[in-house]
């Protein structure tokens, strides 16, 4: 059975929340209402969606935008659209320089939502398979972007430039690029380069930020700005090539 897809819906308008979430539960989503930027702030906190659908302009203190970077921040790979009346335009592009996925006008109609949608899961399914293939081994080696890991001879290199990698570096460097398609908790990692399991999820951050600290001086070009070994606040770290 296909797992449902879980959609956050944001909106203080009572009609067309109704109205998305019903658009949306009849394409089989598992879909979440909620009315206010500080409930979507609290939904979010310790739950992943797969994509959110929000207004931008929200009542109370929470705006859209900022909803929308707490997504950015905390589930990087949530899709993203927005809803925006004409007046609101200038801040719908400030919305698109957050990397929303798609934007709606209002007032929007069933089809519109479908077609915005699927066009939208469909762009990210296409960029994960895309990630993950990138992140496949071809015999003995392991590849993603400017980075390159031999497997066999457990060597990794940086645009064709050997790194000096201790043990636990080199398996650590390896998990994360393997799993470059989704965000690896702590836990995981300490179990990775420790072997051991830590049920403690505040004592893993602890032990894996050293390991990562140490890693990220070997691979970033500005280790206080990572580009590609990045820490997604209260979750975990994720590989970008």
């Amino acid at each position: 059975m296909t797992k449902p897809i879980r959609t956050l819906i944001v909106d203080d308008d009572e009609g067309i929340r109704f109205f998305l979430g019903e658009t949306l539960e009849n394409e089989g989503h598992d879909v979440t209402l909620v009315c206010s930027g500080e409930e979507a702030l609290d939904c979010l906190r310790d739950r992943s969606f797969d994509l959110a659908v929000l207004d931008l302009r929200l009542g109370g203190r929470v705006d859209g935008l900022r909803v929308l970077e707490a997504i950015s921040w905390r589930w990087p790979q949530t899709a993203r659209i927005i809803l925006t009346g004409h007046g609101s335009l200038d801040s719908a592009r400030t919305a698109i320089s957050e990397g929303i996925d798609a934007y709606l006008l209002k007032p929007v109609r069933a089809a519109e939502v479908r077609q915005a949608v699927d066009e939208v899961l469909s762009k990210r399914h296409r960029a994960h398979d895309v990630e993950a293939e990138q992140a496949m081994t071809t015999g003995d080696l392991l590849q993603q972007g400017i980075f390159t890991v031999n497997l066999t001879d457990r060597q990794a290199f940086c645009r064709e430039e050997p790194l000096d990698l201790t043990v636990c570096e080199f398996e650590l460097l390896v998990h994360l690029m393997q799993n470059a398609q989704r965000v690896v908790p702590p836990p995981e990692l300490v179990e990775v380069v420790r072997s051991y399991e830590c049920d403690h999820l505040q004592e893993a951050r602890d032990i894996i930020k050293w390991y990562i600290y140490r890693l990220r001086h070997k691979v970033e070009e500005n280790p206080s700005r990572p580009r590609h070994i990045l820490n997604v606040r209260g979750v975990g770290y994720t590989f970008k090539a």
